[in-house]
């Protein structure tokens, strides 16, 4: 195990430490962060009940995506989103609409009607999420950044056995489709990069 110092003080080694707002794990997974968002904005949610309890629902759902969402989503760009994320993820989603519209489990209403209820066919949250990333994607790709040189590095050595672990790049080639070498050349073009941002986000799943 590497042991680091600085001007003779060696630096404590920890499993996570929170920057900026954000968890970061020593395994580099995000699977934890990703639940501690969606506790807090499920905490602030509960605490919100008196808003809830309104009739207008256009303006509870401006309310629920201007503060509840983005306490969810903070930093995702950084996430690294598998399936069970994904499940997750959307159904916080669905969890405050029914939060919002004072709907019960016990009453047994489908999630095509809480859409409905709320104005969507589908549900959005994970599609902003995936939005954000690959707009973050392609903003590293077009500068000369530190966040560029750590995104191309490769790392010497030979990896480990098993199943590989999912990667924050693996995201962008599942959603973009593609290799992440050719949606980097994509990013040269915003048009085109923009449309195929936008063909990502409005795909289900």
């Amino acid at each position: 195990m590497a042991r680091i110092q600085i001007e003779g003080e060696e630096i404590e080694r920890v499993k996570s430490f929170e920057y900026l707002g954000a968890r970061i794990e020593a395994n580099g997974k995000t699977t934890p962060e990703i639940r501690r968002r969606l506790a807090m904005a499920t905490a602030k949610l509960q605490k919100m009940e008196k808003i809830w309890k309104g009739q207008d629902v256009h303006t509870k759902v401006r309310i629920l995506k201007s503060i509840i969402f983005p306490t969810a989503t903070y930093g995702c760009e950084a996430w690294t989103i598998n399936k069970t994320d994904s499940k997750r993820i959307t159904a916080f989603e669905l969890k405050c609409y029914r939060k919002i519209l004072r709907i019960s489990w016990t009453e047994k209403i489908r999630n095509e009607e809480v859409l409905i209820k709320i104005g969507t066919k589908t549900p959005i949250l994970l599609q902003s999420i995936k939005k954000l990333k690959l707009t973050y994607f392609g903003h590293i790709k077009r500068h000369q950044t530190l966040e560029k040189h750590i995104l191309e590095a490769k790392m010497k050595g030979k990896r480990g056995k098993g199943r590989p672990t999912r990667r924050w790049e693996n995201d962008i080639e599942e959603w973009l489709e593609t290799s992440t070498s050719q949606a980097g050349r994509l990013t040269s073009d915003r048009e085109t990069f923009r449309r195929r941002v936008q063909e990502a986000t409005s795909r289900n799943g």
